[in-house]
């Protein structure tokens, strides 16, 4: 195939008050590449408001609503005037001190690590920082993981497919390895554009489960897309993601696969380094056979 073997722990498994000595054991234990998850979790926005122009528009709002029920369902006027007490107190329950707060949900619900902690673990390592981005704007991520010492930076085509040209330029020229991922839902035919580009990435991570959370269960079914990207992309580097271990290495492995991801099979042996090697004597003897 033309791929090496590249087997990264997930540090998302790892323990994080110790990062720099846990990163150091993996690497003693055999390990590649070091898999860093960057997820924005939810985000609590606050927009100012003008306070009376908003009640003053929404009281008409529910007038007029409460209006058509009682023409329509025909309330009678207590049954009215409850309503209109319960649906204007709900809103105002939103509302204090001018300050609307609105929940924007972002890409996974999870919160991890971020720009500083790559920073810090970068004065500890040269090992390859595998960044997964699980986020809803990777394009601001681009400066502050470059300054930090980010070696990978893969990001989500589900939230890129109008500026995934320019994203891969900028991460380019910050001196870090492009990556494109998809989600199990997300059809393959979706990050073909970005392999074939005139500046194309050069990593493809398959999701084996959904985004967002460690120590979930694989789903064999996405091993469908893997082998449709090798069978398509013979040197390219794909990744596989979620739930890797010594009982589905061989499917990822026999798909194509030549990056594992494995966070909880890794972290949680007894021996790591013997379950490293395994995973990469998988993936190695699939490519000799091959």
């Amino acid at each position: 195939m033309g791929v090496a073997a590249k087997i990264a722990p997930s540090m998302l498994s790892s323990d994080f008050a110790n990062l720099a000595s846990e990163a150091q054991r993996m690497l003693d234990c055999g390990a590649d590449w070091l898999h860093m998850d960057i997820m924005d979790g939810y985000n609590l926005n606050y927009c100012l408001l003008h306070k009376p122009f908003i009640l003053n528009y929404c009281k008409l709002v529910i007038l007029f609503v409460l209006s058509l029920l009682l023409k329509v369902v025909g309330l009678s006027l207590s049954e009215f005037c409850v309503l209109y007490v319960i649906l204007e107190l709900s809103w105002m329950v939103l509302l204090f001190e001018n300050v609307v707060v609105i929940l924007f949900l972002h890409f996974v619900p999870n919160l991890t690590i971020g720009a500083p902690v790559i920073e810090s673990l970068r004065k500890h390592t040269k090992a390859y920082l595998d960044c997964h981005l699980m986020v809803t704007n990777p394009l601001d991520y681009v400066e502050p993981l470059g300054k930090a010492g980010a070696s990978g930076f893969t990001f989500h085509v589900e939230v890129s497919r109008d500026n995934w040209g320019e994203l891969v330029q900028r991460i380019k020229s910050k001196g870090m390895r492009p990556g494109v991922s998809l989600k199990p839902g997300t059809p393959i035919e979706e990050v073909y554009p970005l392999v074939e580009g005139e500046n194309p990435v050069e990593m493809v991570l398959v999701m084996t489960v959904e985004p967002g959370f460690g120590g979930q269960k694989f789903m064999p079914e996405t091993m469908d897309k893997v082998r449709a990207l090798r069978k398509k992309y013979p040197s390219l580097d794909i990744e596989v993601d979620g739930g890797l271990g010594p009982s589905t290495i061989d499917m990822a492995a026999s798909a194509g696969a030549n990056c594992i991801v494995a966070g909880s099979s890794v972290f949680g042996a007894p021996d790591s380094a013997q379950v490293i090697s395994l995973l990469r004597k998988s993936v190695e003897e699939v490519q000799k056979n091959n």
